[in-house]
């Protein structure tokens, strides 16, 4: 078995360790703040295909993020919206289908 070199610290201060402890953590975090926040901006209705909710099927409800960048995560839901899991994946195939049809796939 290789035997494995302690990590050095950067400039920072900080090892390879505890930067990614951090960053997990703070991913954690947000992942779970921005869902429950989502859910009390907008409600429990999905924004593409207007169904609406009750509290016992909210697992049915997710965040998309319009940029498509999970990391923003702005406090007031501007970059998000409530979409069923059916109209969700609808949204996110599109994208592939439309990459597919043009030319983009395996780029």
């Amino acid at each position: 078995m290789k035997q494995r070199r302690p990590i050095r610290k950067k400039e920072s201060g900080k090892s390879a360790e505890e930067i990614v402890r951090e960053l997990r953590q703070a991913g954690k975090t947000a992942s779970g703040d921005y869902r429950e926040q989502s859910l009390r901006i907008h409600g429990l209705i999905c924004a593409k295909c207007g169904r609406e909710f009750e509290e016992k099927d909210r697992r049915l409800l997710t965040v998309h993020h319009k940029d498509g960048n999970h990391l923003n995560n702005p406090p007031d839901g501007s970059n998000w919206e409530n979409l069923c899991v059916y109209c969700h994946d609808d949204e996110h195939s599109r994208g592939m289908m439309g990459d597919y049809l043009g030319g983009k796939e395996g780029k």
